[in-house]
């Protein structure tokens, strides 16, 4: 190997020191010559044990380089390495060495032949594993994986085991044999190549059960999906073949999914520890890597529902396939919430399905790194690279990563090397693309057939025992088979990988579909609003600001009306003096990105000291987490997603640090959020408060596209219903709201837990608006009997005469506070009505026609800051003009059409803003147009 010098900085005159002696002071020269044989030259001998040592450490660092992990024997991994023997001759071979405590080679032996030592080291690092770990900078750790691939003859298994591990493969490969035979014709993303995934993972839960594990959460790419439902989850086979029934008919509700993207829960007994132990693994679309995030926070979930601190009784294992573990960025964002104190999950085992190939892209063109795994070096994460058709091998680094996970509870990895025999899916024709690979391939023998032909020749088991089981498992599926074609209707909800069975009745009966006040009495309002304005924490002391904003806080609940940072705690507060758990995650939401929030209070003396008010309200009040994530958008709103997943009696909410930068996180909004209830009957209430407005800042910081959002709201604009409130709530994929007053966004948070369903909400929230002295409300709008208002009316003298009003402006957040003071300051208070629309999906219908019915004599307008084609305009107008049945037009007023959301100037945009406002009170601006 080519060797690899170690550098460290030292203080000034501190860099040189005399090494330390090889033989402890009584173990003189004579000893080491003992040791080698009469040599006169101690510099010699001195050097060769060096050369010995780094010798060892080189195959401990680079033996992988040269393991034989690709069982094709065509990886493009070439690292180009020969050992070398650092000087040590061919001579010297048989010479015997001191071993030095860096190694485990020796076993009980504390010198060995120079030959013997560089068997041992090729046994351990060069066969058909190959171990990434010797840039882990714990010491300990180093040491233990050592020890587990070191010791002569660790790798040994009974005879039991042998056969449960050939009866898994029988299973894992017979299952894909049996859904070629009988839809050679169907799309089912097969694992032929790399069957040994299905004891990798029995193993890997195995283990991890006989260690006090209880629940195991699971997230995967289609590859092997059908294969891991049915042999390691075990969902009915019949249930399986079903789903390839052409004229399976739906029964639930939504559009459901293709086979290879649903999930399932399901407890079961663990035969090798005894013990009951649940597996869920989460349904997942086609963009790959998506759900790594949402497993990890469903897990977080179940970790902290269950008080399970050090997660030994909930954990999570995430399948990769090699090309989207090491392009998908989502990869390096999950890993990188990993060690954080709200994110952890103390340990993920990650296990990458590595074809070789990525559809048909050559890894050569698909990463730049050596090894797909290499992203997992950031963390610390060993890395176990096996020949995939080396099934004891497998297995062996699946014990060994479960007991590291155990241990240390942190990430691993283990590299299933393998192929792909049937190209990216069993229609697709591989040779196109890859042509000397596949014909490897068709040379290849089959994996079981391999290592049944191992354990016949040790005696294992015979050719008939090997036999019959095959035929066992063939009747299990015929009869499986046989049963599936009863099956004449679809039930996704079989499917479910994360059910509620208590949620959706009260004491054995169906949910009413109605929703009770969601406002609070007084007496609650006042003792959250002086929890909300105190330091609960004796001899703590807070930043002189800080000290301004409690003091303002008092005065308003003192004069009974909130602003909208005590209005959110107010809502928080109560849900969580109810017992319902609140989650608030996002960049900097402790003290809030516009510095509103602060909910962590620091102590400015004592460094690290923190205080919570909000989990000071009650005695026995659920807990409040509020927690600063990373950098991320993609990752985070995807664990907070995963966590919505695991209760619905929690409220769990993600901020972005601005409205827009949810973009990043597109791919968690489009694949789960909006679409998760109609493809996989899944039900999810988590919150996204998106901060939202045109304040001048620029392109990147004021809009949250609500365009993108009300697009994918799933309403006809052409037909309403009778049934409103609650009734269209239920039938909605999602409700978007963009709430402009303190008391509807404190009842619009507390409806999500009241409501007898869940819904993902997204709330448009406000910048500017925060300190705005007339967005504040008063304790009279949230007490009992209160609710949240879909639209908020016009109260004023136009009200009151409405048959005199000439134009109703209808609009929607921040604008609305400035078209009041624009017509307030143009004396127009009786000729204009100005009405917010508050929810904007489900789109409130009735409530919209209530208005425009009053002021019959009215021009229509719709009013918006944000341009044309962007904001709620082209939502809007189709269910405006379905409202007043056509009858009347809706005129627009707002910024005109443009690519980028703002202008970057701040004095544009003010002249724009003066532009709308002006058009909006221009009675004549519409006459004479049709």
């Amino acid at each position: 190997f080519t060797n690899q010098c170690a550098t460290s900085r030292s203080v000034p005159g501190a860099a040189y020191q005399s090494p330390p002696p090889l033989l402890g002071p009584s173990e003189g020269t004579a000893s080491i010559q003992g040791l080698v044989g009469a040599q006169p030259n101690v510099e010699k001998l001195v050097k060769d044990h060096l050369a010995v040592q780094s010798l060892i450490r080189a195959y401990q660092v680079r033996g992988h380089h040269i393991a034989k992990l690709d069982p094709l024997g065509i990886s493009c991994v070439d690292f180009d390495d020969t050992p070398c023997l650092y000087g040590l001759a061919e001579s010297d071979l048989d010479k015997v060495f001191r071993l030095p405590t860096t190694t485990f080679i020796g076993g009980n032996e504390t010198t060995l032949p120079l030959r013997e030592i560089i068997r041992r080291l090729e046994t351990a690092y060069c066969q058909h594993i190959g171990v990434e770990f010797m840039f882990i900078n714990d010491v300990e750790q180093c040491k233990w994986i050592r020890q587990k691939f070191e010791t002569p003859g660790i790798m040994q298994f009974t005879l039991e085991e042998k056969r449960t591990l050939l009866s898994r493969m029988i299973r894992s490969t017979r299952f894909e044999e049996f859904l070629q035979r009988k839809w050679s014709s169907e799309k089912r993303f097969g694992l032929e190549g790399c069957e040994s995934l299905i004891p990798a993972l029995k193993t890997v839960i195995d283990k991890s059960s006989q260690s006090g594990v209880e629940s195991v959460i699971m997230g995967m790419s289609h590859r092997g999906r059908l294969n891991v439902l049915a042999n390691v989850i075990r969902k009915d086979l019949e249930q399986i073949f079903c789903q390839f029934d052409s004229k399976l008919e739906a029964v639930d509700e939504g559009s459901g999914d293709v086979k290879y993207h649903l999930g399932m829960y399901h407890r079961r007994m663990n035969r090798v520890s005894d013990r009951y132990i649940t597996m869920s693994l989460m349904a997942n679309p086609s963009h790959l890597e998506a759900v790594d995030p949402v497993v990890q926070g469903k897990t977080k979930a179940e970790q902290f529902y269950s008080g399970d601190t050090e997660g030994k009784k909930v954990m999570s294992i995430l399948l990769h396939g090699d090309a989207a573990f090491a392009g998908q960025g989502i990869v390096y964002e999950t890993f990188h919430l990993s060690d954080l104190p709200s994110y952890t999950t103390h340990g993920t085992i990650h296990v990458v399905v590595n074809n070789q190939i990525g559809f048909t892209t050559d890894p050569r063109m698909a990463r730049s790194s050596p090894y797909p795994t290499d992203i997992a070096r950031v963390v610390n994460a060993p890395i176990f690279h096996v020949n995939a058709d080396d099934p004891e091998a497998v297995m062996y680094v699946c014990n060994v990563a479960a007991e590291w996970r155990n241990t240390f509870h942190k990430d691993v990895v283990v590299d299933l090397v393998c192929y792909r025999r049937n190209g990216h899916n069993e229609m697709d024709e591989p040779m196109f693309t890859q042509p000397l690979m596949y014909k490897q391939i068709k040379k290849q023998k089959g994996v079981l057939q391999k290592f049944a032909e191992k354990l016949i020749a040790e005696g294992v088991v015979t050719t008939q025992y090997y036999q019959e089981e095959v035929v066992r498992y063939d009747k299990i599926c015929e009869d499986a088979y046989s049963r599936s074609k009863d099956e004449k209707i679809l039930h996704i909800k079989h499917w479910l990988d994360s059910p509620w069975p208590d949620f959706f009745t009260l004491e054995g009966q169906p949910k009413t579909m109605s929703c009770p006040s969601t406002g609070i009495s007084e007496d609650d309002l006042s003792h959250i609003g002086s929890i909300a304005a105190s330091v609960p924490v004796e001899d703590f002391t807070i930043h002189g600001g800080l000290s301004r904003i409690l003091k303002g806080r008092a005065n308003m609940v003192g004069q009974r009306v909130c602003d909208w940072a005590l209005g959110e705690y107010m809502a928080f507060g109560s849900l969580l003096k109810d017992g319902v758990h609140v989650r608030l995650s996002g960049q900097d939401v402790e003290r809030g990105t516009f510095s509103h929030r602060h909910h962590v209070l620091h102590d400015q003396n004592v460094d690290k000291r923190t205080c919570i008010p909000m989990n000071h309200i009650s005695p026995d009040q659920a807990p409040y987490t509020v927690c600063n994530s990373s950098l991320s958008e993609y990752g985070v709103l995807g664990f907070e997603l995963g966590f919505a997943m695991a209760s619905p009696n929690a409220l769990v909410l993600w901020e972005a640090q601005f409205g827009d930068f949810h973009n990043t996180a597109q791919c968690i909004i489009d694949q789960f959020i909006s679409s998760g209830q109609a493809k996989w009957v899944r039900q999810n209430g988590i919150v996204l408060l998106l901060p939202h407005g045109m304040e001048g800042m620029g392109p990147e910081h004021s809009s949250a596209r609500p365009e993108r959002f009300l697009q994918m709201c799933n309403d006809d604009p052409d037909k309403h219903s009778e049934d409103f409130a609650v009734h269209q709530l239920h039938d909605c994929n999602w409700i978007v709201v963009n709430c402009s007053t303190p008391a509807n966004y404190f009842h619009v948070l507390r409806r999500q837990i009241l409501l007898p369903f869940r819904k993902p909400l997204i709330v448009f929230t406000p910048k500017s608006l925060l300190r705005h002295p007339e967005a504040k409300s008063s304790f009279d709008d949230m007490l009992p009997g209160t609710h949240f208002k879909r639209i908020i009316l016009d109260d004023g003298p136009a009200a009151k005469n409405p048959e005199k009003v000439k134009r109703v402006v209808f609009c929607s957040g921040k604008v609305y506070y400035e078209l009041i003071r624009e017509r307030r300051n143009r004396n127009m208070d009786a000729a204009v009505a100005v009405v917010c629309i508050e929810q904007l999906s489900p789109f409130p219908f009735d409530l919209i026609k209530l208005e425009a019915d009053r002021y019959l004599n009215a021009d229509l307008v719709w009013c918006q800051e944000e341009h044309k084609n962007q904001g709620y305009y082209d939502y809007v107008k189709p269910r405006l003009r379905t409202t007043i049945n056509r009858t009347r037009p809706i005129w627009y007023v707002g910024r005109d059409s443009a690519a980028a959301p703002a202008t970057g100037n701040k004095h544009t945009h003010l002249v724009e803003l003066q532009r709308l406002l002006d058009t909006a009170f221009d009675l004549n601006a519409f006459s004479g147009k049709c």
